[in-house]
């Protein structure tokens, strides 16, 4: 699109479903239904415009803490996701990818996200990743274990521990893009160590009526944002100047 600079990776904390069906005076349920229809409207929008990772936070570690009947119908729903878009996913391109414990699942769960994975692994177009029983905090800890590991088995040198490494074992790339929508204003313990330079882009508009055009008009002010990574503004446009 024209104009429009496009975000390598962008983040969505997808927040407000509860709230949207309150509002309406339905079951919690529907707000997440009416939430999915946003997943494929936002998800088709980014592969279209360009967008080379999209990563959702679909559910938290914390999340496991709301009323079963809750827990239990968002599960059915991403039976049912894996279900419908596999196929979907594949002709589009899509590689999906999972990032959380999964073992936290069904074990007919996991099977699904993994056969879904195995599926579309060399697609290329744009990966999509849901964040699935996950914590930001827990991901670097894991991290750091692995490491200590490689340390032990002396097949990893202190000094080669470095931010590349962490990154790599972390397995996503820097967002260059965060967006939350409902009008909350915090990170919610997801990508902490990927976002430590991503444009902060927050919504009021709930996620169930966030729709392609919404991630559309963030990528807008996106592109509007001079991103110095710690450079003054004379510096960047020296930079850009000699790149030209």
């Amino acid at each position: 699109m024209r104009g429009l600079k496009i975000p390598y990776h962008v983040a969505i904390i997808m927040d407000g479903n509860g709230r949207w069906a309150q509002k309406r005076n339905l079951p919690r349920i529907e707000g997440h239904r009416e939430g999915a229809k946003s997943v494929d409207d936002v998800v088709e929008t980014a592969r279209k415009i360009g967008v080379k990772y999209l990563t959702l936070y679909a559910f938290s570690k914390d999340n496991w803490k709301r009323p079963k009947e809750e827990v239990s119908a968002l599960i059915n729903l991403l039976r049912d996701y894996l279900k419908k878009e596999k196929e979907r996913m594949k002709k589009n391109g899509i590689r999906f990818n999972v990032v959380g414990d999964i073992k936290d699942f069904p074990k007919d769960v996991q099977k699904q996200i993994k056969e879904v994975m195995e599926y579309t692994k060399d697609c290329e177009k744009m990966t999509l990743t849901l964040a699935l029983s996950y914590s930001g905090k827990n991901e670097i800890v894991k991290a750091v274990k692995k490491i200590a590991q490689l340390v032990k088995k002396k097949k990893l040198s202190p000094k080669e521990i470095c931010q590349e490494l962490l990154q790599k074992l972390m397995g996503l790339p820097d967002v260059e893009l965060l967006i939350r929508t409902s009008g909350e204003m915090r990170i919610s313990d997801f990508l902490l160590w990927q976002i430590s330079y991503a444009e902060l882009y927050f919504t009021k508009k709930l996620w169930p009526d966030f729709r392609g055009k919404d991630l559309i008009k963030a990528i807008r002010w996106f592109s509007k944002r001079e991103r110095r990574f710690g450079m003054t503004s004379e510096q960047i446009k020296k930079s850009e100047g000699e790149k030209t």
